[in-house]
């Protein structure tokens, strides 16, 4: 499914663009397909490029929807500069409200940029966005309607700088967004399929994290260093390349002794219990009742119920709501 409030199955009629808009988004469509199927900074990073040349953007930004009420910016640009990624708890009259009540594009002649104004400010304060397009990113839901999990924004410090080539330019490059992203989720589920010994999913941990940041870390200061063994490199430079070394080797110790915290009880109770148990927990953390528990598992609901009474037996707890909580730390490790 497509984003931007589109229709499954309307045989995408042609996009509605000028024929120089056309030719911006058939570059990027390549572009796209080819270098940005890992670098979520990249794709971004060139989304927003792209969107530039078509109309003036003089904020972009990126949002992830994730929890109850919470949006993940990995991505910011204003002014020229890069902005730090930021979370932050929305209300309930913001521009993400606005997106999950309509489930379309938000423009800013909408409402006068009410909803803009009623959101955390993305723009600089001193100088708030005259016109604004903000496109909902979906993905697949296995039941019911696609999902809003995120969305691109492109501001503009003119007004009516955002015309319907603008904006359908905009909700395309959304589209391509999504596809890079949805693509990624549905090849992880078709290698979770894959007969390997174990069934249980792939689910990114707090170590998985520290392991992907320390090698990045161990990245920079390998540039430094590298930086280092240049020629001509002038005293004050080599000062400040000697002081990115050290602070990256700083970090990664840190980061390391960081999960000397975590609390481990939760995996030893994860741990006492059967590959087939563990199953079903993992299923229990992502909320399925009992029939969807067998249906998923291919068994009865007598073994259904058998596997959670070990399982409420061996955590020591009376409520499989329970369980799933435990279970969620576990796997937040």
């Amino acid at each position: 499914m497509w984003g931007a409030g589109s229709v499954e199955g309307d045989k995408r009629a042609p996009l509605r663009v000028d024929a120089d808009t056309a030719i911006i988004l058939r570059e990027a469509y390549h572009k796209i397909e080819t270098m940005f199927r890992s670098d979520h900074y990249g794709l971004y990073d060139y989304v927003r490029v792209v969107a530039g040349k078509v109309a003036p953007v003089d904020a972009f930004f990126v949002g992830l929807l994730q929890g109850a009420r919470r949006v993940r910016y990995p991505y910011g640009y204003l002014d020229g500069q890069y902005v730090d990624p930021a979370t932050h708890n929305y209300g309930p009259a913001g521009q993400t409200a606005w997106l999950i009540e309509h489930r379309q594009t938000y423009r800013y002649a909408e409402d006068g940029g009410a909803a803009l104004r009623a959101g955390v400010p993305v723009s600089d304060p001193r100088r708030r966005a005259a016109d604004v397009v903000t496109v909902p990113i979906f993905r697949s839901a296995k039941n019911g309607p696609d999902q809003l999990f995120g969305m691109l924004s492109m501001q503009s410090y003119e007004p009516r700088s955002y015309d319907d080539n603008a904006v359908r330019a905009f909700e395309w490059l959304c589209e391509m967004v999504e596809r890079v992203l949805t693509r990624e989720g549905e090849d992880r589920d078709a290698l979770r399929r894959l007969p390997a010994g174990d069934n249980s999913p792939n689910t990114l941990t707090s170590d998985h994290v520290m392991e992907y940041l320390t090698h990045r870390v161990a990245s920079i200061r390998e540039i430094a260093a590298e930086a280092l063994d240049e020629p001509e490199v002038s005293s004050a430079l080599q000062a400040h390349l000697e002081r990115i070394v050290d602070v990256t080797k700083h970090i990664q110790s840190e980061m390391i002794e960081m999960l000397m915290d975590t609390d481990l009880a939760p995996e030893r109770r994860f741990a006492s219990l059967t590959k087939a148990q563990q199953g079903v927990a993992l299923l229990l953390a992502d909320g399925l009742d009992n029939d969807q528990l067998a249906a998923e598992l291919g068994v009865s609901l007598n073994t259904v119920k058998t596997h959670l009474s070990a399982i409420l037996r061996k955590y020591g707890l009376g409520y499989r709501a329970q369980v799933a909580d435990d279970v969620r730390r576990y796997l937040a490790r």
